[in-house]
């Protein structure tokens, strides 16, 4: 402990002379005088953005513009008949609360006595098969393909009456 006694008192000797009061910072103290005496800047306002307003694009009643348009000869006007209605008293299935522009044929099960279709859309992949309704206009399917899937719509044709469309669904090739 006697060796240690020495090398202390050199340690302390040196802390206590860097704690000098003599203070040689005559420099830092004019640096600050100067920055303190220049006038003081105003700071620039932030810039004004331009509010916009929102834009709702609003598309649920419009066709889709990637799909072909369907043509309708408007010269030869279709008369409707009261014969052919919708069966109102069937219980609705699954697949009509849909539009049938939201499917897409994707494959076939089965064989020719009992062949199924695979139709994409409202989230899932289905299976149907002649007789199964789809899409909001009443549409039955009467005929299934390899290729494509037919189906027979009843719609108003806006005197009271009732016309029967004719609309497929073709196989969607993968890319």
């Amino acid at each position: 402990m006697s060796s240690c006694r020495p090398a202390l008192l050199c340690l302390l000797g040196v802390m206590l002379a860097g704690c000098n009061n003599s203070s040689d910072f005559a420099d830092l103290q004019s640096f600050m005088d100067e920055t303190r005496a220049q006038p003081k800047s105003a700071i620039e306002p932030l810039p004004k953005f331009q509010t916009f307003e929102n834009f709702v694009y609003g598309v649920a009643a419009m066709r889709n513009p990637f799909q072909p348009p369907i043509k309708i000869d408007l010269t030869a006007k279709q008369k409707g008949s009261r014969d052919i209605k919708p069966d109102e008293t069937r219980v609705k299935q699954f697949l009509e609360d849909f539009n049938i522009e939201s499917f897409t044929m994707v494959g076939t099960l089965g064989n020719a006595g009992s062949q199924y279709a695979l139709v994409n859309g409202a989230n899932s992949v289905h299976r149907v098969r002649v007789g199964d309704y789809l899409g909001r206009n009443h549409g039955r399917i009467v005929g299934i393909d390899e290729g494509k899937i037919e189906v027979i719509e009843i719609v108003p044709d806006g005197e009271g009456g009732w016309l029967e469309r004719p609309r497929s669904l073709s196989l969607k090739e993968r890319s």
